[in-house]
């Protein structure tokens, strides 16, 4: 797999760190600075990891990126429960926000299946 535009997955995760950077953007004060900075970094690690697992030679190196995702999916997830519960974001924003991630965590679930069926298969 080397054009990862045509991944849903991809186009999916790249709305959704345009959307969390976008709330991020909205939280306030030099204290919350580094919470904000983590969000966006954990919300553009899941298309980062696709972008980088589909330049990989074997299926298993691109089911490993597709672990990472993965993970930084759970992370910005936390990241979400903690602005939303300290009142930095709104609860809209919050709700919207889960929702993506969770639809983008199951996609990268399944499509973590497929491609390492596929690499066993070989």
């Amino acid at each position: 797999m080397s054009d990862f535009k045509k991944l849903k997955v991809w186009g999916k995760s790249h709305e959704l760190a345009l959307n969390a950077y976008s709330v991020a953007k909205k939280i306030r004060g030099s204290d919350n600075s580094p919470l904000r900075l983590q969000m966006i970094r954990a919300a553009t690690s899941i298309p980062t990891n696709i972008v980088e697992g589909t330049g990989q030679e074997s299926a298993k190196e691109f089911g490993r990126f597709l672990s990472i995702a993965i993970k930084s999916s759970s992370e910005l997830e936390y990241h979400l429960i903690l602005t939303s519960d300290l009142h930095l974001i709104e609860l809209p924003d919050s709700t919207s926000l889960t929702d993506q991630t969770i639809q983008v965590r199951r996609m990268l679930y399944a499509l973590r299946t497929r491609v390492l069926t596929s690499a066993r298969a070989r």
